[in-house]
Protein backbone atom coordinates (compact mmCIF):
# COMPACT_ATOMS: atom_id res chain seq x y z
CA UNK A 1 0.00 0.00 0.00
CA UNK A 2 1.52 3.46 -0.95
CA UNK A 3 0.56 6.74 0.62
CA UNK A 4 0.73 10.09 -0.56
CA UNK A 5 1.81 12.63 2.10
CA UNK A 6 1.04 16.51 0.79
CA UNK A 7 0.20 18.59 3.43
CA UNK A 8 0.74 22.33 3.50
CA UNK A 9 2.66 23.81 6.24
CA UNK A 10 0.94 23.56 9.62
CA UNK A 11 1.05 27.17 10.45
CA UNK A 12 3.41 28.44 13.25
CA UNK A 13 4.39 24.64 14.23
CA UNK A 14 5.84 23.18 10.97
CA UNK A 15 6.60 23.53 7.71
CA UNK A 16 4.97 21.39 4.49
CA UNK A 17 8.22 19.90 4.28
CA UNK A 18 8.57 18.67 8.06
CA UNK A 19 4.52 18.11 7.92
CA UNK A 20 5.39 15.62 5.42
CA UNK A 21 8.08 13.91 6.82
CA UNK A 22 6.09 13.30 9.81
CA UNK A 23 3.09 11.93 7.99
CA UNK A 24 5.63 9.31 5.84
CA UNK A 25 7.16 8.75 9.46
CA UNK A 26 3.60 7.55 10.75
CA UNK A 27 3.17 5.53 7.39
CA UNK A 28 6.02 3.82 7.99
CA UNK A 29 5.09 2.30 11.30
CA UNK A 30 1.65 1.23 9.85
CA UNK A 31 3.90 -0.57 7.10
CA UNK A 32 2.97 1.90 4.38
CA UNK A 33 5.29 3.09 1.77
CA UNK A 34 5.08 6.81 1.48
CA UNK A 35 6.12 9.48 -1.22
CA UNK A 36 6.33 13.08 0.05
CA UNK A 37 5.05 15.93 -1.65
CA UNK A 38 4.76 19.12 0.69
CA UNK A 39 2.30 21.73 -0.86
CA UNK A 40 1.91 24.92 -0.96
CA UNK A 41 -1.03 27.91 -2.56
CA UNK A 42 1.02 30.54 -2.61
CA UNK A 43 0.84 31.56 1.00
CA UNK A 44 4.15 31.36 2.93
CA UNK A 45 6.11 28.26 2.22
CA UNK A 46 5.57 28.49 -1.67
CA UNK A 47 9.09 29.39 -2.12
CA UNK A 48 10.40 26.60 -0.32
CA UNK A 49 8.56 23.82 -2.20
CA UNK A 50 9.28 25.04 -5.29
CA UNK A 51 13.12 24.76 -4.58
CA UNK A 52 13.97 27.93 -2.32
CA UNK A 53 15.85 30.95 -2.88
CA UNK A 54 19.04 32.05 -4.67
CA UNK A 55 18.73 35.33 -3.96
CA UNK A 56 18.34 38.05 -1.40
CA UNK A 57 17.35 41.98 -1.37
CA UNK A 58 16.96 44.63 1.44
CA UNK A 59 13.35 45.61 0.37
CA UNK A 60 10.84 47.57 2.83
CA UNK A 61 9.04 45.47 5.84
CA UNK A 62 5.22 45.58 6.11
CA UNK A 63 6.13 48.23 9.10
CA UNK A 64 8.38 50.12 7.13
CA UNK A 65 11.73 48.29 8.68
CA UNK A 66 14.26 46.77 6.52
CA UNK A 67 14.12 43.21 5.98
CA UNK A 68 16.35 40.76 3.77
CA UNK A 69 13.94 38.92 1.54
CA UNK A 70 14.87 35.89 -0.40
CA UNK A 71 13.38 35.00 -3.70
CA UNK A 72 14.47 32.88 -6.52
CA UNK A 73 15.66 33.35 -10.51
CA UNK A 74 16.36 30.31 -12.56
CA UNK A 75 16.31 30.75 -16.01
CA UNK A 76 14.93 34.09 -16.61
CA UNK A 77 12.14 33.21 -14.54
CA UNK A 78 11.85 35.43 -11.10
CA UNK A 79 9.92 32.99 -8.38
CA UNK A 80 9.01 36.10 -5.24
CA UNK A 81 7.13 35.03 -2.42
CA UNK A 82 5.11 37.85 -1.16
CA UNK A 83 5.58 37.13 2.90
CA UNK A 84 9.25 37.49 2.08
CA UNK A 85 8.66 40.98 1.99
CA UNK A 86 5.50 41.51 4.24
CA UNK A 87 4.26 38.30 5.86
CA UNK A 88 2.26 39.15 8.83
CA UNK A 89 5.33 36.76 11.23
CA UNK A 90 7.50 39.76 9.92
CA UNK A 91 5.35 42.41 11.61
CA UNK A 92 5.11 40.03 14.99
CA UNK A 93 1.68 38.52 13.98
CA UNK A 94 -1.84 39.74 14.24
CA UNK A 95 -0.85 41.20 17.75
CA UNK A 96 2.48 43.09 17.08
CA UNK A 97 0.85 44.10 13.30
CA UNK A 98 -0.66 47.85 12.52
CA UNK A 99 -3.35 46.67 10.54
CA UNK A 100 -3.89 50.46 9.30
CA UNK A 101 -0.49 50.96 8.11
CA UNK A 102 0.97 47.39 7.31
CA UNK A 103 2.58 48.26 3.61
CA UNK A 104 3.24 46.10 0.55
CA UNK A 105 5.75 47.91 -0.51
CA UNK A 106 8.68 45.16 -0.28
CA UNK A 107 6.87 43.43 -3.05
CA UNK A 108 6.48 45.98 -4.94
CA UNK A 109 10.32 46.44 -4.66
CA UNK A 110 11.49 42.81 -4.93
CA UNK A 111 9.01 42.55 -8.42
CA UNK A 112 11.49 45.42 -9.13
CA UNK A 113 15.03 43.76 -8.61
CA UNK A 114 13.45 40.71 -10.51
CA UNK A 115 13.36 42.94 -14.08
CA UNK A 116 16.71 44.69 -12.94
CA UNK A 117 18.38 41.97 -12.74
CA UNK A 118 16.72 40.18 -16.31
CA UNK A 119 13.88 38.08 -15.13
CA UNK A 120 11.39 37.65 -18.40
CA UNK A 121 8.69 36.46 -16.19
CA UNK A 122 7.84 37.17 -12.47
CA UNK A 123 5.81 35.33 -10.90
CA UNK A 124 4.34 36.57 -7.36
CA UNK A 125 3.04 34.30 -4.91
CA UNK A 126 0.65 36.47 -2.46
CA UNK A 127 -0.80 34.94 1.14
CA UNK A 128 0.07 35.28 4.79
CA UNK A 129 1.16 39.08 4.52
CA UNK A 130 0.10 41.86 7.35
CA UNK A 131 -1.21 44.55 4.79
CA UNK A 132 -4.62 45.51 3.96
CA UNK A 133 -3.69 47.85 1.54
CA UNK A 134 -4.84 47.21 -1.83
CA UNK A 135 -1.56 46.84 -3.46
CA UNK A 136 -0.61 50.35 -3.03
CA UNK A 137 2.26 50.61 -1.77
CA UNK A 138 3.72 47.80 -4.14
CA UNK A 139 2.26 49.79 -7.10
CA UNK A 140 3.88 52.69 -5.94
CA UNK A 141 7.62 50.77 -6.26
CA UNK A 142 7.29 50.01 -9.28
CA UNK A 143 6.02 53.15 -10.94
CA UNK A 144 9.12 53.80 -12.44
CA UNK A 145 8.86 50.40 -14.13
CA UNK A 146 5.75 50.62 -16.23
CA UNK A 147 4.27 49.96 -17.92
CA UNK A 148 5.99 46.53 -17.21
CA UNK A 149 8.82 44.91 -18.98
CA UNK A 150 8.02 41.18 -17.94
CA UNK A 151 5.02 39.55 -18.37
CA UNK A 152 3.70 39.20 -14.36
CA UNK A 153 1.67 36.70 -13.08
CA UNK A 154 0.26 36.37 -9.42
CA UNK A 155 -0.32 33.16 -8.15
CA UNK A 156 -2.77 33.50 -4.90
CA UNK A 157 -4.21 31.72 -2.09
CA UNK A 158 -7.53 32.59 -2.00
CA UNK A 159 -10.59 33.42 -4.74
CA UNK A 160 -11.92 36.11 -2.34
CA UNK A 161 -13.36 39.20 -4.14
CA UNK A 162 -11.62 42.20 -3.30
CA UNK A 163 -13.77 43.74 -0.23
CA UNK A 164 -13.05 39.84 1.54
CA UNK A 165 -9.65 41.22 1.97
CA UNK A 166 -11.36 43.95 4.86
CA UNK A 167 -13.95 41.98 6.07
CA UNK A 168 -12.70 39.01 6.16
CA UNK A 169 -9.17 38.70 6.21
CA UNK A 170 -8.16 41.84 7.95
CA UNK A 171 -9.51 40.72 11.58
CA UNK A 172 -6.74 37.84 10.95
CA UNK A 173 -4.04 40.59 10.60
CA UNK A 174 -4.98 42.00 13.82
CA UNK A 175 -7.65 44.51 13.30
CA UNK A 176 -10.74 45.82 15.35
CA UNK A 177 -13.90 46.37 13.94
CA UNK A 178 -13.80 50.20 13.55
CA UNK A 179 -10.01 49.49 11.83
CA UNK A 180 -12.14 47.08 9.33
CA UNK A 181 -14.36 49.57 7.94
CA UNK A 182 -11.63 52.06 7.67
CA UNK A 183 -9.98 49.37 5.13
CA UNK A 184 -12.87 48.57 3.68
CA UNK A 185 -13.44 52.22 2.49
CA UNK A 186 -10.18 52.63 1.33
CA UNK A 187 -10.66 49.76 -0.65
CA UNK A 188 -13.82 50.39 -2.83
CA UNK A 189 -11.77 54.36 -3.21
CA UNK A 190 -9.25 52.02 -5.36
CA UNK A 191 -9.23 51.53 -9.19
CA UNK A 192 -9.04 47.62 -8.99
CA UNK A 193 -10.96 45.06 -10.54
CA UNK A 194 -13.51 43.15 -8.23
CA UNK A 195 -12.09 40.08 -10.27
CA UNK A 196 -12.11 36.29 -8.62
CA UNK A 197 -9.05 36.58 -6.17
CA UNK A 198 -8.64 40.01 -6.09
CA UNK A 199 -8.74 39.96 -2.62
CA UNK A 200 -6.04 37.70 -1.89
CA UNK A 201 -3.09 39.34 0.13
CA UNK A 202 -4.78 42.15 1.57
CA UNK A 203 -6.02 43.24 -2.52
CA UNK A 204 -2.36 43.10 -3.40
CA UNK A 205 -3.57 40.74 -6.52
CA UNK A 206 -5.82 43.43 -7.50
CA UNK A 207 -3.30 45.93 -7.10
CA UNK A 208 -1.16 43.95 -9.01
CA UNK A 209 -3.91 42.84 -11.25
CA UNK A 210 -4.56 46.97 -12.30
CA UNK A 211 -0.99 47.29 -13.61
CA UNK A 212 -1.19 43.98 -15.66
CA UNK A 213 -0.54 40.96 -13.44
CA UNK A 214 -2.55 37.93 -14.56
CA UNK A 215 -4.20 36.29 -11.28
CA UNK A 216 -3.82 32.36 -11.11
CA UNK A 217 -4.71 29.73 -8.40
CA UNK A 218 -1.15 29.39 -6.53
CA UNK A 219 -2.19 25.94 -5.86
CA UNK A 220 -2.44 25.41 -9.24
CA UNK A 221 1.02 26.66 -10.13
CA UNK A 222 2.41 24.38 -7.33
CA UNK A 223 0.78 21.16 -8.42
CA UNK A 224 1.51 21.92 -12.03
CA UNK A 225 5.37 22.44 -11.05
CA UNK A 226 5.40 19.19 -8.66
CA UNK A 227 3.40 16.53 -10.85
CA UNK A 228 0.69 16.44 -8.10
CA UNK A 229 -1.68 14.48 -10.20
CA UNK A 230 1.20 11.70 -11.63
CA UNK A 231 2.24 10.86 -8.22
CA UNK A 232 -1.67 10.69 -7.12
CA UNK A 233 -2.21 8.43 -9.71
CA UNK A 234 0.34 5.73 -8.19
CA UNK A 235 -0.75 6.20 -4.60
CA UNK A 236 -3.91 4.22 -2.59
CA UNK A 237 -4.10 6.68 -0.36
CA UNK A 238 -3.27 10.63 0.16
CA UNK A 239 -2.89 12.31 3.23
CA UNK A 240 -3.15 16.40 3.17
CA UNK A 241 -3.26 18.99 5.97
CA UNK A 242 -2.94 22.09 7.75
CA UNK A 243 -2.77 24.00 10.90
CA UNK A 244 -6.37 25.32 10.84
CA UNK A 245 -9.21 23.44 8.76
CA UNK A 246 -11.86 26.59 8.84
CA UNK A 247 -14.18 27.60 6.10
CA UNK A 248 -11.68 29.02 3.83
CA UNK A 249 -10.24 25.22 3.32
CA UNK A 250 -11.94 24.74 0.10
CA UNK A 251 -11.54 28.49 -1.40
CA UNK A 252 -7.76 27.99 -3.00
CA UNK A 253 -6.31 26.12 -0.26
CA UNK A 254 -4.10 23.19 -0.39
CA UNK A 255 -6.56 20.90 1.32
CA UNK A 256 -9.31 21.72 -0.66
CA UNK A 257 -7.05 21.47 -4.09
CA UNK A 258 -5.82 18.05 -2.71
CA UNK A 259 -9.47 16.73 -2.00
CA UNK A 260 -10.54 18.16 -5.71
CA UNK A 261 -7.83 16.01 -7.58
CA UNK A 262 -7.93 13.15 -5.59
CA UNK A 263 -11.58 12.73 -5.84
CA UNK A 264 -11.70 12.94 -9.61
CA UNK A 265 -8.73 9.99 -9.96
CA UNK A 266 -10.21 8.18 -7.34
CA UNK A 267 -7.70 8.16 -4.38
CA UNK A 268 -8.69 7.74 -0.72
CA UNK A 269 -7.90 10.91 1.08
CA UNK A 270 -6.93 11.56 4.78
CA UNK A 271 -7.11 14.92 6.16
CA UNK A 272 -5.00 15.91 9.49
CA UNK A 273 -5.50 19.01 10.98
CA UNK A 274 -4.19 21.26 13.93
CA UNK A 275 -7.62 22.43 14.85
CA UNK A 276 -10.86 22.21 13.30
CA UNK A 277 -12.95 25.05 13.81
CA UNK A 278 -15.79 24.43 11.73
CA UNK A 279 -17.80 21.74 10.43
CA UNK A 280 -16.18 21.02 7.01
CA UNK A 281 -18.00 18.71 4.30
CA UNK A 282 -15.25 16.28 4.88
CA UNK A 283 -13.43 14.25 7.07
CA UNK A 284 -10.91 15.89 8.93
CA UNK A 285 -8.80 14.33 12.30
CA UNK A 286 -8.02 17.33 14.47
CA UNK A 287 -4.77 17.31 16.77
CA UNK A 288 -5.90 19.08 19.43
CA UNK A 289 -8.67 16.90 19.77
CA UNK A 290 -6.91 13.87 19.62
CA UNK A 291 -3.80 15.06 21.75
CA UNK A 292 -4.71 18.18 23.64
CA UNK A 293 -3.94 21.60 22.38
CA UNK A 294 -0.32 22.18 24.36
CA UNK A 295 1.09 19.12 22.97
CA UNK A 296 -0.51 19.61 19.35
CA UNK A 297 1.38 22.69 19.41
CA UNK A 298 4.79 21.90 21.44
CA UNK A 299 4.94 18.32 19.43
CA UNK A 300 2.90 18.32 16.19
CA UNK A 301 5.40 16.69 13.95
CA UNK A 302 4.92 13.22 16.66
CA UNK A 303 0.72 13.80 17.14
CA UNK A 304 0.80 14.06 13.07
CA UNK A 305 2.82 10.67 13.17
CA UNK A 306 1.11 8.81 15.78
CA UNK A 307 -2.74 9.91 13.73
CA UNK A 308 -1.44 8.92 10.89
CA UNK A 309 0.09 5.08 12.20
CA UNK A 310 -3.01 4.95 13.73
CA UNK A 311 -5.37 6.01 10.60
CA UNK A 312 -3.28 3.62 7.93
CA UNK A 313 -3.00 0.54 10.68
CA UNK A 314 -6.90 0.86 10.54
CA UNK A 315 -7.12 1.04 6.56
CA UNK A 316 -5.02 -1.88 6.66
CA UNK A 317 -7.06 -4.21 8.79
CA UNK A 318 -10.26 -3.53 6.57
CA UNK A 319 -8.30 -3.40 3.06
Amino acid sequence: MRVLAAPDKFRGTLSARKAAAAIAAGAARAGWECDELPLADGGEGTLDVLGGGNQTTVVTGPLGEPVEAVWRLEGGAALIEAAQACGLTLAGGAEGNDPLNATSRGVGELIAAAIEAGAHRVIVTVGGVASTDGGVGATEALRPFLPLRAPLVVACDVDAGLLDAADVFAPQKGATPEQVAVLRERLESLDIPDVPMAGAAGGLAGGLAAIGAHLISGFDVVAGELGLDAKLAAADLVVTGEGLVDATSLAGKVVGGVLARAAATGVETLVVAGDVVTNPPFDAVSLVALCGRERALADSAACIAEVVEKELRGRTRTA
